[in-house]
């Protein structure tokens, strides 16, 4: 679409992403909005053309190879090739004792946080690197750094996708496409309305900024990464847990 960056941003149909397509979106990006279920993906769009932005919807698995494909080469037809990259899709994220993890377990988290990236980035990097402008966002999270018992799989597969975007920035500078992640604290979203309230309560004693993060908080960190202001910013990842890293 001329004139306008285009922003895949994975997950996007609800929680996180749904914010951070919201706020490219209103940044002047056209914004690809992803997610599994095609009402959900409608509902955002619907919402990013309510405030006057450009934004289609794409249905689809981004852990499947074919589904991949299809994904860039739709949204390329539509609205351009990718510009910024937002790797934020999740799936379940199950708690069980680390004796009780089976390998499969650990496969399914390395599918979304490692496979999936590396399924977009195949289908995207190369076009980046022609143009040699590129913005790839990783989300990661605050639990690679303190992991919880009952979360060794998903604790494991988000500091692989760490190092993955570290790789990523050192072999992709040079082609002017910087790789940077945003690790969020717990920031409350549909798939967390059964945490019990002393459970949100408990974490909240342990944030020296004294509330629970917002998804815009999030969208606002990803926003500077994905913007032009950035270029000489590669490789880092930013904290976004309102100082509990400092406890």
């Amino acid at each position: 679409m001329a004139g306008r960056r285009v922003a895949l941003v994975t997950g996007s149909s609800r929680g996180l992403g749904s914010a951070i397509a919201r706020r490219l979106a209103g940044e002047g990006m056209a914004v690809a909005v992803n997610g599994l279920h095609d009402a959900e993906v409608a509902a955002v769009v619907g919402a990013i053309r309510e405030e006057s932005g450009v934004a289609e919807g794409f249905s689809g698995d981004v852990t499947d190879e074919r589904g991949v494909r299809g994904l860039v080469a739709a949204i390329t037809e539509r609205l351009g090739p990718v510009d910024v990259l937002v790797l934020n899709a999740t799936g379940p994220q199950p708690e069980a004792p680390l004796t009780e993890v089976a390998w499969s377990d650990h496969l399914a988290q390395l599918d979304f946080f490692v496979k999936s990236p590396i399924l977009l980035g195949n289908e995207i990097i190369p076009g980046m690197r022609e143009r040699r402008y590129g913005r790839i966002v990783h989300i990661d999270s605050e639990v690679a750094d303190r992991p919880p018992p009952g979360r060794s799989a998903y604790a494991t597969a988000k500091n692989a996708q760490i190092g993955l975007a570290r790789s990523w920035a050192r072999e992709l500078a040079p082609f002017g496409i910087t790789v940077n992640t945003v690790a969020p604290g717990f920031i409350p979203v549909e798939r967390h309305a059964d945490v019990p309230a002393a459970v949100r309560d408990a974490y909240l004693a342990t944030v020296p900024a004294a509330r629970m993060g917002t998804p815009d908080d999030i969208a606002a960190a990803v926003s500077f990464f994905a913007s032009a202001a950035a270029s000489f910013i590669t490789g880092q990842r930013l904290v976004v847990d309102g100082g509990r890293a400092l406890m």
